[in-house]
């Protein structure tokens, strides 16, 4: 009897971990797959697949932000830069130029949290204090919003929509925030435009010019692998595109 006794609680306590388990997983789903909208919505790309959208995280980073922002210059394509305001606050000339040449520049937090397991008033902080650098550098509105590492709860998303943001997040990414070389970066961001063809989709390519850790972050393999794949795509039909036009797929 004891025995019988024990071996139901032992199932109902693998049962309960088991539970738990997969309710903390379906948490992180929610809260850290890119592709993800169960906590609210957020833009990943539109329904041309022949459309892409290049996306920088992490800068302003000087001479690499520099690079890139000739390469883009170069053949006439336009991105997104979603910088960190601590950097702004140190760099505002350089994100003006980002601007002026015609790049949208969106809130990527003031310190780079992992947004996920912050206090809501530190979530609040964090978005309205990068809205504030980047408002001070360009003396415009901020209208796009990226979480550090995709990471955010409903809270964090309503938050971004009262400072007038909308929620970014992307569907191809190219693993380049560690040292890699241009041609990988290049063979992770293809596995993700493969998919979203496959899927008719177009393809929000996330690449970082900077480092969370700090402005002068070595990212030449990401000014590489931007300077291939624009020479690449004038042979396939592709067409650039920024932010601004996919901002509909967002639904009131």
């Amino acid at each position: 009897m004891r025995d019988r006794k024990l071996v139901g609680m032992l199932a109902a306590l693998s049962a309960a971990t088991a539970t738990t388990a997969l309710a903390a997983g379906g948490y992180l789903y929610a809260g850290m797959w890119p592709s993800s909208q169960l906590f609210g919505q957020a833009i990943l790309a539109g329904r041309d697949p022949r459309e892409f959208a290049l996306t920088y995280d992490d800068g302003p980073n000087d001479s690499c932000t520099e690079s890139i922002l000739e390469i883009l210059a170069r053949h006439d394509v336009r991105a997104t830069f979603f910088v960190i305001g601590r950097f702004v606050a140190q760099r505002k000339e350089l994100v003006r130029r980002i601007r002026a040449a015609g790049h949208l520049v969106g809130n990527h937090t003031m310190t780079h949290p992992v947004l996920l397991f912050q206090s809501p008033r530190r979530v609040q902080e964090e978005l309205a204090g990068a809205n504030a650098a980047i408002e001070d550098a360009l003396g415009e509105r901020v209208s796009y919003f990226r979480p550090p590492h995709g990471a955010r709860r409903p809270d964090v998303l309503r938050a971004a929509r009262e400072l007038g943001l909308a929620p970014v997040l992307w569907n191809a990414m190219g693993y380049d925030w560690k040292p890699t070389t241009a041609e990988s970066i290049l063979a992770h961001l293809d596995k993700g435009i493969h998919r979203n063809r496959k899927q008719g989709s177009g393809s929000n390519l996330l690449l970082h010019d900077g480092g969370q850790a700090g402005i002068g972050q070595d990212r030449s393999a990401t000014v590489g692998a931007t300077a291939l794949l624009i020479a690449r795509a004038a042979e396939q039909n592709i067409r650039f595109v920024t932010l601004d036009a996919w901002k509909s797929t967002l639904k009131a």
